[in-house]
């Protein structure tokens, strides 16, 4: 089986180097905390320290764990998610109009040893959406002066996420008369952020989507059915109005979306394959790569792999980020080798699952064992597809 990839995969002829995102060895984009940044982040919160020393930890921390993931071979680094709480709300509530709303949301996740409770703050739109300014602008810089070897990654959530959780509800009464004006301003406010982040030299822009994936879910698609919106055909506004926020992107910058099913604390929210929103998704969406979570059943089969069409790439999420145990080297690629039943090897890259620490305070591993598995993903990706 493995003379059966390389035979496939390491010709030249058949596989070209890939010199632009997504790479064949990448990660989501967070990264586990070290213990002086929780230190940090708790004497801030407690008036022991400033913002300003609280930026120094900060900036360390992101040059050790850029220099990490260069010297584990990868191709691009991002930051980590260090000055962030959460991959999501940090960069929603920068949002013009977008405010903190009393109360919580309640968002339930699932493990192996049962539920646990996440209530992030929630959100409401008050004025009509629109940028301010380039929202991580000084984050990016920071990481584009810092790496070497690698590519500065930035990530952030896609439009969809702004309206997934709350939904109509989330607006106030009499900013919008309708929802076409909610996505029509949404969506200007992501292509002006893109247009700002490329200005900076940003070159690989990921949009993480959890919205893509849970609406495979059934129990997803019944929540959001009772709260009024049309959860059949949901999905498919969500990938014309990130369309919409792509469209006019500028030269040279790589879009990707990352889908997964939740991460909290090694925990889950949804199940199910990408059945569901396959092909509009794979077929429709015009981004340069899907980063897919297939790390355990829940993820359901390769099969709705057969929608990708020629051109575009799938980041196989097939190392988890939820558990330390290392996965076997033979057993990725014997999965690789199904996914290529359904797209060509050459449009496959390798990944984890997920980011490594979504929140602030990660999953249930180490840092060693996180180092392990990115390690792990370049020894197969190498193998696999060649330098």
């Amino acid at each position: 089986m493995m003379e059966s990839l390389r035979s496939q995969a390491v010709k030249e002829s058949t596989v070209p180097v890939r010199t632009t995102p997504p790479f064949r060895a990448d990660h989501v984009g967070s990264l586990l905390r070290p213990p002086e940044l929780h230190q940090a982040r708790a004497e801030f919160a407690d008036g022991k320290i400033t913002a300003e020393a609280l930026k120094a930890v900060e900036d360390e921390a992101i040059r050790e764990v850029v220099r990490m993931q260069e010297e584990a071979g990868l191709r691009a680094a991002t930051d980590g998610e260090f000055r962030r709480a959460t991959w999501h709300m940090d960069f929603i509530y920068q949002l013009g109009g977008i405010e903190k709303a009393p109360g919580d949301l309640h968002v339930k996740f699932h493990n192996e040893q049962g539920d646990i409770e996440w209530t992030p703050a929630a959100t409401r739109v008050k004025e009509r959406i629109r940028l301010d300014y380039t929202i991580f602008a000084d984050h990016f810089t920071f990481l584009k002066d810092t790496v070497g070897t690698a590519i500065p990654k930035i990530t952030m959530p896609s439009p969809s996420m702004v309206h997934y959780r709350g939904g109509r509800a989330a607006i106030e009464p009499g900013v919008y008369d309708d929802m076409d004006g909610f996505w029509d301003d949404l969506t200007q406010a992501y292509r002006d952020q893109i247009r700002g982040l490329a200005d900076l030299g940003a070159t690989y822009i990921q949009l993480d989507d959890t919205s893509l994936a849970y609406l495979n879910d059934p129990s997803q698609r019944a929540e959001i059915a009772e709260r009024g919106d049309d959860a059949e055909h949901l999905h498919l506004n969500y990938i014309k109005q990130l369309n919409r926020a792509l469209s006019g992107r500028p030269e040279g910058v790589a879009i990707t979306t990352h889908m997964c099913r939740g991460n909290f604390r090694s925990s889950w929210v949804a199940s199910g394959g990408y059945d569901f929103v396959a092909e509009p998704l794979f077929g429709e969406l015009d981004v340069d790569g899907f980063f897919c979570e297939f790390d355990d059943e829940r993820s359901g089969s390769f099969a709705p792999l057969r929608y990708v069409p020629k051109g575009k790439y799938v980041v196989l999420g097939l190392v988890t980020t939820k558990r330390g145990d290392l996965e076997d080297r033979n057993t990725l690629l014997r999965r690789i080798d199904e996914a290529a039943k359904y797209v060509p090897v050459d449009q496959l890259c390798l990944s984890p699952q997920c980011g490594f620490s979504s929140t602030v305070e990660g999953n249930a591993l180490t840092r060693d064992q996180q180092l392990a598995k990115l390690r792990l993903i370049v020894d197969v990706a190498e193998e696999v597809w060649g330098r």
